[in-house]
């Protein structure tokens, strides 16, 4: 039967298309600069920041008011493009 071998190649894609997507750490230099950027914005603390699809994520930032916020940055500008409350 055909179909067995094209199930499993479905499969195997499935679980490796995340891999390809995975999240990647920032450089030392650029990571220094968006954390410059993040305490110019009144952010005081981060958990993660990394990129992914291109974009810089930061999760759970703290504000200047103590909210937790998730941001995504611009990597070439490090403009803050979407802010999302966790």
């Amino acid at each position: 039967m055909r179909i067995a071998p094209a199930f499993a190649a479905l499969a195997l894609a499935l679980v490796l298309a995340p891999a390809a997507q995975a999240d990647t750490p920032l450089p030392a230099d650029q990571l220094s600069k968006v954390e410059a950027k993040l305490r110019q914005e009144g952010f005081t603390k981060w958990s993660e920041i990394e990129l992914d699809d291109g974009m810089i994520e930061v999760d759970d930032a703290i504000d200047s008011a103590g909210k937790k916020v998730d941001l995504k940055l611009d990597p070439n500008t490090l403009a803050i493009v979407k802010r999302k409350n966790d």
